[in-house]
C-alpha cells in the first residue's frame, strides 16, 4: 500500500505560467497537509501601506516597541484574518509546530507577546492563508502549476521577502532565471 505523500514543512513555488494570477511567484509555506486539505502561508509578498505597528493598534496593542515590520499577504482565504509564522523559541495557545523549522500561530497571545518583547525571536505575520481542500493540492502537484522545495526556517526568516521566491529555488538546485511558462513538445 503506498503511502500518502503530505507537504507540511515544505514551501510550494509558483511556477511561471501558473494560471491562477493571484500565486504568480508565490512562496508558500506549508503549514498543515493531511488527507482532509491543506494550510499554506504566501511569504513572498509585503502589503502596501500595512505594518504591524498597524494591525498591533486595531487590537488595541501598543506597538511602540516593535520595530517597522512588514504585513505579508497570506493568501486569498480569509484576507483578514492573522497568522504568525515563528521560530520555535516561543509556544502559546493553539500553535502548531510544523515539523521542526517552525510554528503557526493565529491567537491575539503571540501579537501580544510580540509587542511585549516577550515573543519569537525570529516572526512573520501575515494576513490570510492558501487552502486546499482535500486532494486539490495533490491534483495541483501533478500539473505544471507547484514546485516543492525542502523547508529551511533559514530561507523563511532571514531572506528579505522579495527575494524568497529565486533564493529558495537557487537552495533547491534551480536558477529560477531560466524557467519558462507553458509545456514543451519534441
Amino acid at each position: 500500500m503506498d503511502q500518502a505523500r503530505f507537504y507540511g514543512g515544505h514551501f510550494l513555488l509558483a511556477l511561471p505560467g501558473m494560471q491562477d494570477m493571484r500565486f504568480d511567484h508565490s512562496v508558500i509555506a506549508m503549514c498543515v497537509h493531511d488527507a482532509n486539505g491543506a494550510l499554506g502561508i504566501a511569504v513572498g509578498e509585503e502589503m502596501e501601506g500595512v505594518r504591524l505597528r498597524d494591525l498591533l493598534e486595531s487590537f488595541d496593542i501598543d506597538g511602540g516597541k516593535v520595530g517597522d515590520v512588514p504585513v505579508l499577504r497570506g493568501g486569498p482565504v480569509e484576507p483578514r484574518r492573522g497568522f504568525v509564522l515563528h521560530s520555535l523559541d516561543w509556544a502559546g495557545q493553539d500553535m502548531v509546530q510544523v515539523d521542526r523549522l517552525w510554528g503557526l500561530s493565529g491567537s491575539l497571545d503571540i501579537l501580544k507577546a510580540i509587542a511585549d518583547g516577550r515573543g519569537p525571536s525570529r516572526y512573520l505575520v501575515a494576513l490570510g492563508y492558501a487552502g486546499w481542500g482535500a486532494g486539490q493540492l495533490e491534483e495541483e502537484m501533478a500539473g505544471e502549476s507547484w514546485f516543492l522545495a525542502p523547508g529551511d526556517a533559514g530561507l523563511l526568516f532571514d531572506t528579505p521577502t522579495r527575494s524568497k521566491w529565486s533564493a529558495i529555488f537557487a537552495a533547491a538546485g534551480v536558477d529560477s532565471s531560466h524557467l519558462v511558462g507553458g509545456a514543451g513538445s519534441a
